[in-house]
């Protein structure tokens, strides 16, 4: 069992992650998170919109999951968002067709379909479920169609991700920060993708939850105000070059900004600042690096974009977040399929004189013979050069169709004028997090085995049971269950920040005189927004097991001592360690050490029994 399967059946068992519809016999693609899993992504989120929306000041929206087909061809979605796939014609078992070449080739996702069935063809690939030749691969639309309305309705889409609906407010935004470049707004929410061949877990889903930033910025000025917060950062940087060479590359923010790695400085800061937030959320930094997109996989619209990776047990490298420079793409899209200008008034520092071009189409000769499409071509006429208007027959297309206007109709020339500012498209960087993929290395980068002696000889630990535990295991009624030397603990070592319990509170025995004093302590941490739970099911060895597997950082052991000199056992989970602290503050104490980084040994008195 690898430790993929490990951490699945971990989160399985202990309500994390549950196959969804499991009582139909489930589907690929979909899962439901437990109460434990629930909270944990939660928390997730909740440390993002820290990070976004309280430290950087982009406010959050909340756009329809449905939107109408316009949306989706202004972004390219309709034409162009497809992957290629390729059926068994055995079994009918389908599959993503660069995937099945990517084993004999390098860059098999840049393949056409025609390109990657002909791969598939002269190396002999099959069906890795029956052996079976293939089909012709065909590209296919992941977008999940609805119809809006009864009837025939209107044609919408299930929204592929969060993005749209950020661009298509762009006006309201822009005139919610005043017009004031830059400015950024973030959504969380799902997004739906109809994967042909999800077999990954929650790396692949068909409904997943998505947090993305657009931060909305001059496109003349890509400094950012705040650069120098990361500017000394490190970071591992697998850039084009690097990936050329075949090593990833430690770079400060600063270095790879100057020497070019990385297009500018919002961009850079935004990487560093996901890799704060990663890192804050439990991802091992030793297993986390940027790979940059190489030349031939880089999106049409993107300068620069970089994806965050993590390295997991059986998937290798995965993405887990895209940071890119969208350039004005996004707005323009959507301005020339709703007819509608995007942009931000930016006035100067002092007013200029600017020469330029000015078309003035005559509305009065135009209205009579194009009427009601009148405005339509006299913008279209907008939009020509010199040298297009200097034709005494001039031709523009009008939706769809070509019409002719006369010389005679528009008037063309140069002109000086004082001006005070100018329109400006902004570009958009965009940061991308796929939650359930963090989520997932989130759990797998938790996970740890390890043997209960040997942590306890490290952590200076005595007695025979786990860490001294004699004491209370001894009142409880002997060595607590699974609490013999050589046993292997399962221990979820999540950030505090994140995890889904925060504090156990145990009573050593059932006993109303324990009880009671423990469920006042589960009391005075809720009031302080602890997520604090109370466990009084087996003995306290038991207990503590139940507490290292589902992660929780802190367990405050309520036992006869504290009757009489008011005082608990608080253990720590990674250490194993326990200290002997007042019950008077406790809910401080612990607020300390989860938000605060108190230091465990100033908590209180160390405990060995």
């Amino acid at each position: 069992m690898d430790k993929y399967e490990k951490v699945f059946e971990l989160a399985k068992r202990r309500g994390f992650l549950w196959n969804s519809f499991e009582l139909y016999g489930g589907s690929r693609g979909f899962y439901d998170y437990g109460p434990l899993g629930s909270t944990l992504k939660r928390r997730i989120e909740q440390v993002w919109r820290e990070f976004y929306v309280i430290q950087e000041g982009h406010m959050e929206i909340e756009c329809p999951t449905i939107g109408i087909e316009d949306v989706f061809i202004a972004s390219g979605h309709v034409g162009g968002f497809s992957d290629p796939l390729c059926e068994c014609k055995k079994c009918g078992e389908a599959f993503r067709a660069d995937h099945l070449v990517e084993n004999v080739m390098n860059a098999a996702g840049t393949l056409s379909a025609e390109q990657l069935t002909q791969v598939i063809k002269e190396k002999g690939i099959t069906c890795p479920e029956c052996g079976g030749e293939f089909n012709d691969a065909y590209e296919f639309n992941l977008m999940f169609k609805t119809t809006i309305g009864p009837g025939t309705g209107r044609q919408g889409y299930l929204r592929p991700e969060t993005a749209q609906g950020m661009f298509v407010d762009f006006q309201r935004l822009s005139r919610f920060y005043r017009d004031k470049l830059p400015f950024g707004a973030v959504q969380i929410g799902k997004s739906y993708r109809n994967e042909i061949a999800p077999r990954q877990g929650v790396i692949r889903l068909r409904e997943f939850t998505q947090a993305e930033c657009e931060i909305f910025v001059d496109p003349r000025n890509k400094k950012h105000p705040n650069f120098e917060r990361f500017a000394g950062r490190e970071l591992v940087l697998y850039s084009q070059a690097a990936q050329e060479a075949g090593e990833p590359v430690r770079m400060t923010v600063r270095e790879a900004v100057e020497k070019g790695v990385i297009a500018h400085e919002v961009l850079g800061y935004n990487i560093a600042l996901t890799n704060e937030f990663l890192t804050k959320v439990g991802i091992d930094p030793a297993r986390l690096r940027f790979r940059q997109h190489l030349k031939d996989e880089m999106a049409h619209y993107a300068i620069d974009c970089w994806d965050a990776e993590i390295e997991t047990d059986r998937f290798g490298w995965v993405e887990i977040v895209g940071i890119a420079d969208r350039t004005d793409y996004d707005l323009s899209a959507h301005a020339r399929v709703s007819k509608t200008e995007l942009y931000v008034y930016v006035e100067y520092d002092e007013p200029k004189m600017v020469t330029r071009f000015t078309v003035k189409p005559n509305m009065g000769k135009l209205g009579p013979i194009f009427k009601g499409k009148a405005k339509v071509v006299a913008d279209a006429l907008k939009q020509l050069s010199e040298a297009e208007l200097s034709q005494a027959e001039i031709k523009v297309t009008v939706d769809g169709e070509e019409v002719t206007v006369s010389s005679d109709m528009v008037e063309f020339a140069e002109e000086t004028v004082k001006v005070s500012g100018e329109n400006v498209v902004p570009h958009v960087i965009e940061p991308s997090y796929g939650i359930d993929r963090i989520f997932y290395g989130t759990m797998e980068h938790a996970f740890e085995e390890e043997n209960v002696a040997q942590k306890a000889a490290e952590s200076g630990l005595k007695g025979s049971g786990e860490e001294g535990e004699e004491g209370p295991a001894v009142e409880a009624g002997g060595e607590a269950e699974g609490e013999a030397e050589e046993e292997t603990r399962l221990v979820m070592r999540f950030s505090s920040a994140v995890a889904p319990v925060q504090v156990a509170v145990l009573p050593l025995l059932t006993r109303k005189e324990l009880s009671d004093p423990a469920k006042d302590i589960v009391g005075k941490l809720r009031e302080k927004n602890l997520l604090a739970a109370y466990d009084d099911s087996g003995t306290i060895g038991r207990r503590y097991r139940r507490n290292d597997e589902i992660g929780t950082p802190y367990s405050v052991t309520v036992d006869y001592d504290t009757l009489e000199d008011k005082t608990v056992t608080i253990r720590d989970r990674d250490s194993m360690r326990q200290v002997r602290a007042p019950v008077e503050g406790i809910e401080n104490l612990l607020y300390e050490l989860i938000y605060r980084g108190r230091s465990f040994e100033s908590a209180g008195k160390p405990f060995n029994f």
